[in-house]
């Protein structure tokens, strides 16, 4: 061990009086913020490549014959609130998301799935990102989609949902980069800052126009907006430019960015709001809604963009040729499972993705029939 690396694990035990395990994690945490420096270009550059490989096509999950972009904020909804209650690290909920958005530009999902799908891919992520105590059980998802289905449908889409990915778990996400930007300023910056930096890149989540913008664009402009919501000059305002000065667009695209982050702001999801504003996470959201109102009284012309594209605006289905079909009758184990039924129609969407369905207070009084 060098000099430079025990002064620094040194300097960390002194801060406190930690007890055994907490001396290995602060041990294990110094180590890695080194092994991080020596290798950082390396990592940024291997981040660089993977968030281009394993980003969701937007065009494909067009092409999906039952699932509409209007369903999707319902179920991302349900994924925030079950990752508060299961209390599960930040990143696990930016990556369950990912895995959820690559398995639908890959595979047809109908709606009676769709939160099994989504169950699933946040039980991977939980699985990748988690510590093993944190993960949940099969049981524990079964209760969160109120017994909708069997417990070996988990284990099922769980198989298909690698098998499709082709086991390329690994993503970097927003919040992956979020970390990395506001690392170097680690002792400056304020747990507001970062609460504030995560509400804006979860509020990202939802609209589909973020589907055009890197993870690695979407959290240096959270950053970025959060310093200036917060009235504190932002160091080094142009970081992902000079991480990544090849990227395309430049700062046109770093500026178109900001400009639609700053729009969808203002119409959070009600979860992600809700989640933010507890003292626990700074009240983040209501820093930024009084930042908003104030925007608001200053320009009372100005007319905030809805934060998810309404039903209407959706593409037209075509067949989706390149779009595989997933559970169909063949591959499902009993037809008990998954009966045919003529009641999923458009108009009956409410019926499978309300936000009463989806509220984890309401959870034990909601019996909801999903197939």
């Amino acid at each position: 061990m060098s000099n430079n690396l025990a002064s620094l694990i040194n300097e960390e035990l002194q801060r406190a009086t930690p007890t055994p395990a907490q001396r290995l994690n602060v041990i294990e945490q110094a180590i890695s913020r080194r092994v991080e420096a020596e290798y950082k270009d390396d990592i940024i550059a291997h981040m660089a490549t993977m968030q281009q490989q394993t980003l969701p096509e937007a065009s494909m999950m067009d092409l999906q014959p039952e699932l509409e972009w209007h369903m999707r904020p319902y179920l991302l909804d349900f994924i925030v609130e079950t990752h508060v209650t299961l209390r599960l690290q930040p990143q696990t909920l930016f990556l369950a998301i990912n895995l959820i958005d690559r398995y639908c530009s890959k595979r047809v999902v109908y709606k009676k799935h769709y939160q099994l799908v989504g169950c699933t891919c946040l039980w991977i992520a939980a699985k990748y990102e988690d510590k093993k105590s944190r993960v949940p059980t099969i049981s524990d998802l079964k209760h969160m989609c109120c017994g909708a289905y069997e417990e070996d449908m988990f284990c099922q889409m769980e198989g298909h949902v690698l098998n499709t990915l082709e086991w390329t778990v690994g993503h970097p996400t927003t919040d992956s980069y979020l970390d990395l930007f506001l690392g170097p300023e680690s002792q400056q910056v304020t747990q507001t800052i970062r609460h504030v930096s995560r509400y804006l890149c979860e509020i990202a989540l939802y609209p589909r126009t973020f589907f055009s913008f890197a993870p690695s664009l979407v959290a240096s402009c959270a950053r970025t907006l959060a310093y200036h919501i917060l009235g504190i000059p932002c160091p080094n305002p142009n970081m992902h430019s000079s991480i990544y000065p090849s990227s395309a667009g430049g700062n046109s695209a770093e500026m178109h960015c900001l400009s639609t982050l700053a729009q969808h702001m203002q119409q959070p999801s009600r979860a992600v709001q809700k989640k933010y504003s507890r003292q626990s996470y700074c009240n983040a959201a209501q820093i930024v809604q009084s930042f908003v109102s104030q925007a608001a009284n200053s320009n009372p012309t100005a007319i905030p963009n809805p934060a998810t594209p309404p039903p209407t605006l959706s593409a037209p289905h075509s067949p989706a040729s390149s779009i595989h079909t997933t559970f169909s009758e063949a591959s499902t184990p009993s037809s008990a499972y998954f009966p045919i039924s003529q009641q999923n129609s458009p108009a009956n969407v409410k019926q499978h993705f309300s936000p009463q369905v989806y509220s984890m207070s309401n959870l034990s009084n909601v019996s909801v029939n999903y197939r």
